[in-house]
């Protein structure tokens, strides 16, 4: 059976780069569906710890997991928040280490302008809430009136409760000791900082090209300080 790690935040595709450079995890709808084909049908075992991410990119996930023809069994062993709920979900069968946790909640967003754009952005959050309420409805049989007052209050379930509740079908390691998992549930890049450090990436590489294309440097020309990347990222994060 292989084994698919999805460690760290769910990601669109065109964010990876970025991820890549500052060294955190993730996984996104391309790296998921090179993994599947990898195991080309056979069993797959998921092994998640993620506190969740884009919804877009978590989408594409459940809908890749869904179509695929063998088995999916999802470990939970750290984490499984908001997208990473849903996405574990996608799963025949979910099982849960004993110190892990599930969160599930209602969408959010940030939007600007007049209020048709406040009306339609309503109209967005209102219909993705009404998808996972179906979705989690569905799976774990209970009312799509609890499950959204569930939504509502940003409910957090240990093994035990998650089992309870349906979300997940069996508590890993039940007689043995459990092992200790810590995971931070905040997304480590946000949004405004995709851009700003895709513009670093790209200044850097430009750069190094122009630096590789002269033969010999000129020997009058007086060196200039070499700027440290981590200052620059310094700037972005706190501009």
């Amino acid at each position: 059976m292989k084994t698919i790690q999805m460690k760290g935040e769910v990601i669109p595709d065109n964010f990876s780069d970025v991820y890549d450079w500052l060294n955190y995890q993730y996984f996104s709808p391309q790296s998921v569906s090179d993994a599947l084909s990898e195991a080309n049908g056979e069993d797959i075992s998921l092994e998640i710890n993620s506190p969740g991410g884009y919804i877009d990119a978590g989408s594409e996930i459940y809908t890749e997991l869904m179509e695929y023809p063998g088995t999916v069994n999802a470990n939970i062993v750290g984490y499984a928040c908001s997208a990473a709920s849903w996405i574990a979900l996608a799963a025949d069968h979910v099982a849960m280490s004993p110190t892990a946790q599930m969160m599930i909640h209602r969408a959010s967003s940030a939007a600007t302008g007049n209020s048709s754009d406040m009306m339609s952005e309503y109209n967005a959050l209102d219909q993705m809430d009404k998808s996972f309420v179906d979705l989690y409805s569905k799976r774990t049989g209970k009312s799509p009136e609890d499950i959204y007052q569930m939504m509502a209050n940003t409910t957090w379930m240990n093994a035990k409760t998650a089992v309870e509740n349906g979300f997940a079908d069996e508590v890993m390691f039940e007689n043995k000791e459990p092992a200790l998992v810590n995971a931070d549930g905040s997304l480590s890049v946000k949004p405004e900082m995709i851009n700003k450090i895709k513009n670093l990436l790209h200044r850097d590489a430009e750069v190094s090209k122009k630096t590789n294309d002269v033969s010999k440097p000129s020997e009058n020309k007086k060196k200039e300080p070499k700027k440290d990347k981590a200052d620059d990222l310094d700037l972005l994060l706190w501009s």
